[in-house]
């Protein structure tokens, strides 16, 4: 790296990824450490949050134009992954998307997500300044369509939710026609009640259905984001007290240190922290796209436009669940929920973005 690269970093973006990462380990450590059976996650995080800022530093030391070189072999190698997990992944939780690495599991479509915003913003670039046709667009669907679908066999909708608006964003910007847009808005109004009969579980159907009507099934569907909202409303303006929440001391609160650790701040810290942490992501969030604004190129703006996108509405997302704004559908939080798989992935795409804005001023 120049030192005229090393003039332009974005040093806010990199030390609020810094201080949301603090912020997990002391959050995890709070929702665990009364609980026998979740001994170690905090040392756990902190040995995935080091070698994530690693794989960082190495998305952000080569240039992004030579890393989007290696996207059709990345690609490639995403799709065999994915499809080796349908035979021989390991089945957490009813999804079969967990690669076994000796005493680790690794979940390959949480990097799946990176390979997928270089793979649409090299395609995109490549086109030139012209609006997308049939053709272009037919092809970013296949691009984006195979590793959706390999995700939704798993079957994993939380993860693949998070690819659509990927593809969705890219498309917009880049400039797709009226005419395309209107046609496959009628084509996804018309495939919703099928696939509705034809693909949703049982159990699918009924988060929608508890969404629909909170009180349809309290103890049962219902019960994580029931216990959720409880928790989020006790921590009043300034919270319990940081490791005094009553839901999550008391085992009430499910998922509290994965999808759910927003409510176990919100708890303990009240309004004030959560509305402090709420207001972090949309800061990052916010880089992200300030870094797509300030791209020298099309290719740097893709790369920095799709993982703040993914980013973005990830986290809200995630939010939207803890007070039953959305339906509940396995989404963790970046950056916050335990996870190694998901951190390293997300702290990769900061490298990513780090990467492009560092090097808008090169010629």
């Amino acid at each position: 790296m120049r030192p005229s690269e090393l003039g332009s970093f974005d040093w806010s973006l990199f030390l609020a990824v810094l201080f949301t990462c603090g912020v997990s380990l002391l959050t995890l450590f709070s929702a665990t450490f009364q609980n026998p059976d979740l001994s170690g996650l905090v040392v756990r995080q902190a040995f995935w949050i080091g070698v994530g800022l690693l794989a960082l530093l190495v998305m952000l030391s080569i240039d992004y134009h030579t890393l989007a070189g290696f996207t059709p072999l990345l690609y490639s190698a995403s799709l065999l992954a994915l499809g080796y997990l349908l035979f021989f992944g390991r089945s957490i939780a009813g999804t079969r998307g967990w690669l076994e690495l000796g005493p680790m599991n690794m979940q390959p479509s949480e990097f799946v997500k990176i390979v997928l915003i270089m793979t649409v913003g090299t395609y995109i670039a490549a086109t030139g300044g012209h609006k997308l046709g049939w053709r272009p667009l037919a092809t970013l669907m296949v691009l984006g369509g195979v590793p959706l679908a390999l995700i939704l066999k798993q079957p994993d909708v939380g993860t693949a939710a998070t690819l659509v608006p990927v593809l969705l964003v890219a498309v917009f910007v880049a400039g797709i026609q009226v005419r395309v847009l209107v046609i496959l808005a009628l084509i996804l109004a018309l495939a919703l009640p099928i696939a509705w009969v034809t693909y949703f579980k049982d159990y699918q159907k009924e988060r929608i259905l508890t969404f629909v009507d909170p009180e349809r099934d309290p103890q049962g569907a219902g019960y994580q984001v029931r216990q959720s909202k409880i928790a989020i409303g006790s921590g009043g303006l300034t919270g319990q007290g940081l490791f005094k929440g009553t839901q999550s001391k008391l085992q009430f609160l499910p998922a509290q240190q994965t999808d759910f650790i927003f409510a176990v701040v919100a708890e303990e810290l009240g309004f004030a922290g959560a509305g402090m942490l709420v207001g972090l992501y949309l800061f990052m969030t916010l880089r992200c796209l300030a870094a797509a604004r300030l791209a020298r190129d099309k290719l740097g703006r893709y790369l920095a436009l799709g993982f703040g996108t993914a980013f973005g509405c990830q986290s809200l997302v995630n939010l939207g669940m803890m007070v039953g704004l959305v339906p509940i559908v396995g989404i963790p939080l970046p950056l916050m929920s335990y996870g190694g798989s998901s951190m390293v992935a997300t702290l990769m795409g900061f490298g990513l973005v780090l990467n492009v804005n560092m090097r808008r001023y090169v010629n």
